[in-house]
C-alpha cells in the first residue's frame, strides 16, 4: 500500500488547517488509505511527521501555504495542493495523489538546472568520461546541466556566476580536490568520477535525494555531510590531488633534461659548459622544476584536506622533505602533517567575528607551518630519507629476476582497473620516482598502460567476428587512447566482458612491463605515450621499449580474441 504524509499550513487560519485536516483523514480511513497528517499555522501545531514516517513514505501532500519544512522529503513525490481543493473534496484529492495526476509534479522527475564539475588526478580520461556520464543522464532524465571539466590544461567550459546561482544544484564527481568557494549557499553533492562513469542516472538521483547546502565560505570547508563515496576516497583522494598537481612539474623537468641531453650532449649540465644552451635547459628542467616536484606534491595534498590554508604549510614541510633528502615519501608525509594539522586548528581555533579574517593568512599557516616543520626536523625527516636512499639504491641497482618481477608487478597492476585506485598507486609511484633520478618503474607503467588498449584494438582487428560492429568501430578510437598511454580506452570492452578480457590485459601488460625492464628501458617523463618516443633521451633503448609493446599488445590481442564467445 502507498505510505501517504500530509502536511497542511493554514497560515493565520489555524482552524482551516484543522478542518482541512480532519477531511483528509476521514477520506483515507474510508479508502483503508494509511496517512500521516503533519499540522501546521496560528494555534495548532504539536504533531510533527516522525523521521520514521518520512523514511518509509512514498509520496507527500504539501497543503496549504506558509513554511511546510519541504526540505525535509528530499526526492520524494510530492503534489502541492490548494487548502481549499482539500476542503471541498478531499477524496478526489487523494485519487489524484495516487494515481500521479496532482497538480505538483513529482520533485525528483521535475526538470532540474545542475552545474557540475568533474576531475581526476591527470585530467585526462576520467574526467571527460564523467562528464560525458552526467551530460547523457541529465538529458535522458530530461535536466538541464552544465559541466565545468577540470582536465590537463585546465578548467574547460567553466561555469559562470550566473549559471551557478541559477542551478537549483551542484554536483562534483571527482577524484581530486576542486575548490568550492563558488557554491556557498548552494545544494552541493559530491563524490567520485567512478560513479558518474557506471551509473549517472543513479549518480543524479541520490544528489537530488541527498545534497546539502555548501556552507563554506572561501572554499573552507565541504558539504555539511559529504556523500558516501568521498568519504570512502579519504587519503586516496588527496593524495592523487597532490600528485596531479605535481605532474606537470615533472613532464616539464623530465623533458626540459632530456633535450638539455639532445643539444648538449651527456655532459650538457657541468660547469664547464655554463651559457650553453643544453646547460641552461639542464639548470631549468632540474634546479627549478624538480625542485618544485616535492614542495607541490605536498602543498596540494594539505590543499586536498583544508583547502587553501594548508598549501603553504604543505609546500614549506615539502622543501623541507626535499632538503632532507626524503623526497617524494617525505613530501607525502610533509603534505598529510600539514594538511589534518591546518584542519584541525581551523576548527578549534575560535577567535571574534572581527579577528577571523587572521586565521586563514596570519595564524593558521603560522602554527601548521611551526608543527610540521618540527616534525619533519626531528622526527619524519631522518627516518624517511633513509627509506628513500635503500629503495633508491635498491631500484636503480635491479637486475635479472629482481628487474622481471617488478616489472610483472607494475605492468598487470596497470591493466588491472584501468585507472582505478591499483593503476593510480603503481602510476603515482613510479612518477614521483622521476624525481629522485630513478626512471625504470615509469617504463613498465607507461608500457603496461599502453598495452590493454592497443591490444583491444588489435584483437578487433584479427577477431572481428568476436565483437558487434559498434566494438568494432570503437576500436579504432581505443587504438588512438592506448598510443597517448590512456589506459581507459579499454575500459568499455573490460565492462563487457571482464572474466575474460581483464585477465587477457593484465596477462599481456605484465609481459610488457617484464621485457621492458629486463631489457633495461627507462623512461624520464610520465605521461605521453608514442608521443615522447621522437625526443631525444627521453627513452633509454628505444627498441627496447618497442619490443616490450609489441609483445604486450600481440599477447593482448591474441587472448581477448581466443577467449571471447563470437558476438551476438
Amino acid at each position: 500500500m502507498t505510505q501517504v504524509l500530509a502536511v497542511v499550513g493554514g497560515g493565520d487560519q489555524g482552524l482551516h488547517a484543522v478542518l482541512a485536516g480532519a477531511a483528509l483523514r476521514k477520506a483515507a480511513e474510508r479508502r483503508r488509505q494509511a496517512v500521516e497528517v503533519e499540522l501546521r499555522g496560528k494555534g495548532v501545531g504539536g504533531n510533527p511527521l516522525s523521521a520514521r514516517a518520512i523514511q518509509g513514505a512514498d509520496a507527500v501532500l504539501l497543503i496549504g501555504e506558509g513554511d511546510l519544512g519541504e526540505a525535509r522529503f528530499g526526492a520524494m513525490r510530492r503534489a502541492k495542493i490548494r487548502i481549499e481543493d482539500v476542503l471541498t473534496d478531499a477524496h478526489a484529492v487523494l485519487d489524484r495523489v495516487l494515481s500521479g495526476e496532482a497538480g505538483g509534479a513529482p520533485a525528483a522527475n521535475a526538470p532540474k538546472r545542475i552545474v557540475a564539475i568533474t576531475s581526476c588526478p591527470t585530467g585526462i580520461a576520467h574526467t571527460f568520461m564523467a562528464a560525458e556520464g552526467i551530460q547523457a543522464a541529465a538529458q535522458a532524465l530530461g535536466h538541464d546541466v552544465r559541466v565545468e571539466t577540470q582536465g590537463s590544461v585546465g578548467a574547460r567550459d567553466a561555469l559562470t556566476a550566473e549559471e551557478i546561482a541559477a542551478a537549483d544544484i551542484v554536483l562534483i564527481a571527482a577524484d581530486t580536490g576542486v575548490d568550492r568557494a563558488r557554491f556557498a549557499g548552494k545544494r552541493l553533492y559530491a563524490t567520485n568520477t567512478k560513479a558518474a562513469i557506471r551509473d549517472g542516472k543513479g549518480l543524479i538521483a541520490t544528489a537530488l535525494a541527498e545534497a546539502e547546502v555548501h556552507r563554506g565560505e572561501a572554499g573552507t570547508e565541504g558539504p555539511a555531510r559529504p556523500a558516501a563515496a568521498e568519504k570512502k576516497a579519504g587519503a586516496y583522494k588527496h593524495l592523487m590531488t597532490g600528485v596531479s598537481f605535481m605532474l606537470p612539474f615533472v613532464v616539464a623537468g623530465g623533458l626540459l633534461i632530456a633535450l638539455a641531453f639532445a643539444f648538449g650532449g651527456i655532459d650538457a649540465m657541468k660547469p664547464e659548459h655554463a651559457g650553453s644552451l643544453g646547460f641552461v635547459l639542464g639548470e631549468i628542467g632540474a634546479k627549478a622544476a624538480f625542485a618544485l616536484i616535492v614542495p607541490a606534491l605536498a602543498g596540494y595534498i594539505a590543499y586536498s584536506i583544508a583547502d587553501r590554508p594548508g598549501i603553504a604549510p604543505g609546500m614549506i614541510g615539502g622543501m623541507l622533505a626535499a632538503n632532507l633528502q626524503a623526497g617524494f615519501l617525505g613530501g607525502i608525509a610533509a603534505g598529510f602533517i600539514a594538511g589534518y594539522a591546518t584542519a584541525f586548528l581551523n576548527k578549534h581555533i575560535r577567535l571574534h567575528k572581527n579577528l577571523e579574517g587572521l586565521k586563514p593568512v596570519l595564524i593558521l599557516p603560522l602554527l601548521a607551518t611551526t608543527i610540521t616543520g618540527l616534525l619533519m626536523v626531528y622526527v619524519i625527516g631522518v627516518p624517511v630519507a633513509a627509506i628513500l636512499a635503500a629503495l633508491t639504491e635498491w631500484l636503480k641497482g635491479m637486475q635479472g629476476t629482481s628487474a622481471v618481477v617488478l616489472g610483472l608487478v607494475l605492468g598487470g597492476m596497470m591493466a588491472l582497473d584501468m585507472g582505478g585506485p591499483v593503476n593510480k598507486a603503481a602510476y603515482a609511484s613510479s612518477a614521483a620516482l622521476i624525481a629522485s633520478g630513478v626512471t625504470a618503474p615509469m617504463a613498465a607503467v607507461m608500457i603496461g598502460g599502453m598495452t590493454p588498449p592497443l591490444g583491444i584494438a588489435l584483437a578487433t582487428r584479427l577477431f572481428p567476428a568476436r565483437f558487434s560492429k559498434p566494438e568494432r568501430e570503437a576500436g579504432g578510437a581505443a587504438a588512438v587512447l592506448g598510443a597517448a598511454f590512456i589506459t581507459e580506452g579499454a575500459i568499455p570492452f573490460a565492462a563487457a566482458d571482464p572474466l575474460r578480457v581483464i585477465p587477457s590485459m593484465v596477462v599481456g601488460s605484465s609481459l610488457a612491463g617484464a621485457i621492458a625492464l629486463s631489457l633495461g628501458v627507462e623512461i624520464k617523463v610520465p605521461h605521453g605515450g608514442l608521443f615522447i618516443l621522437p625526443i631525444p633521451n627521453a627513452v633509454t633503448n628505444l627498441p627496447g621499449a618497442l619490443i616490450a609493446l609489441v609483445a604486450g599488445t600481440v599477447v593482448t590481442g591474441l587472448l581477448v580474441g581466443l577467449l571471447k564467445n563470437r558476438a551476438a
